[in-house]
């Protein structure tokens, strides 16, 4: 399934903080994946609307800003994490070191590029990381390959991501991060209404949990009288 310059190696103009709401009022969003599949690419293009293709290897870059999400301004706030995750003998460790990341987050990016099998070889281990630690299966997480302008260069085909998708039970979508501005928004518009939707069934559990009543305290007199009129019909 996929929704239909010049590069530089710095933004060229900042991206808007939202400010600070009360807790809970965020959607928080976090981009995970292996190095060089256009993360950060990702992340401006959504915010910004621009492509720029070159980026520093980052160490984790915090985006804030607000987003028109359904008619209603929505206070996002995306991670962008480094790209050192490989599929190698020490990929638990380069994991761990990514947990507190995962645990702040409540709806998730795979993204690996169609140009580099590794890459797509890193998403299953992130995806049973994100599990770990939100065993909830509700927990929204989008698969998506990018760079799919690049079709020459392909070494993914798009049945490896499906399959893969379907394996994991997510959502699998193929962009092009460079070419196609709306592709990228609808991605993340997507995952933003899925981490709204579960917040509010999580906000209605915990109204519907305060409103039950609470059982009324036995009355003792009452099982005084029933005690006794119970050990008189024994005597009879």
């Amino acid at each position: 399934m996929r929704l239909p310059s010049m590069s530089q190696p710095f933004l060229l103009a900042p991206i808007a903080e939202c400010p600070p709401g009360p807790p809970g009022a965020q959607v928080r969003l976090a981009v995970l994946g292996a190095r060089g599949v256009g993360k950060s690419a990702m992340i401006v293009r959504f915010l910004t609307k621009r492509f720029i293709g070159d980026y520093e290897p980052n160490t984790g870059s915090l985006y804030s800003r607000m987003v028109h999400l359904d008619g209603d301004h929505v206070a996002v706030q995306i991670q962008d994490t480094p790209g050192c995750i490989q599929v190698q003998e020490d990929c638990v460790q380069v994991l761990d070191s990514l947990s507190r990341c995962v645990k702040w987050a409540e709806g998730f990016l795979l993204v690996y590029s169609i140009t580099d099998y590794s890459s797509y070889q890193a998403v299953q281990p992130l995806y049973q990381h994100i599990r770990k630690v939100h065993p909830d299966a509700r927990t929204p997480i989008i698969i998506v390959g990018n760079k799919a302008d690049l079709l020459h260069a392909r070494q993914v085909q798009a049945k490896e991501g499906l399959q893969l998708a379907d394996e994991l039970s997510c959502l699998f979508l193929e962009i092009s991060t460079s070419e196609d501005s709306q592709g990228v928004c609808d991605v993340f518009q997507y995952l933003c209404k899925e981490v709204s939707k579960l917040q509010h069934a999580g906000s209605t559990d915990r109204r519907r949990s305060s409103i039950i009543p609470r059982p009324k305290s036995p009355n003792m007199q009452d099982l005084k009288r029933r005690f006794k009129q119970a050990l008189s019909s024994k005597v009879k």
